[in-house]
């Protein structure tokens, strides 16, 4: 989970086995492949954000904290991935 302070914004990310991910775990999302397929075909959540939703509820959850001045670049450089 990333946090931008002093605003307190949330972002999370999942390292997949290429790359990293967006989750958001509050809205069921996730931007892999296999969530945008799985969701097509009527399956469930992917392990992506299985693994958020786990790690939520264990409090096993690492906190990056970044400056609100950076949120721009960071999200940036979460869609330019995408």
């Amino acid at each position: 989970m990333h946090v931008f302070e002093p605003s307190k914004r949330r972002l999370w990310t999942v390292v997949g086995k290429n790359k990293e991910h967006w989750v958001d775990p509050d809205s069921a999302y996730c931007s892999c492949p296999a969530f945008y397929f799985g969701k097509t075909r009527g399956k469930g959540k992917c392990y992506h954000l299985e693994s958020v939703i786990l790690a939520r509820k264990k409090d096993r959850v690492e906190k990056i904290v970044f400056a609100d001045d950076e949120f721009d670049s960071f999200v940036h450089g979460i869609v330019e991935s995408l």
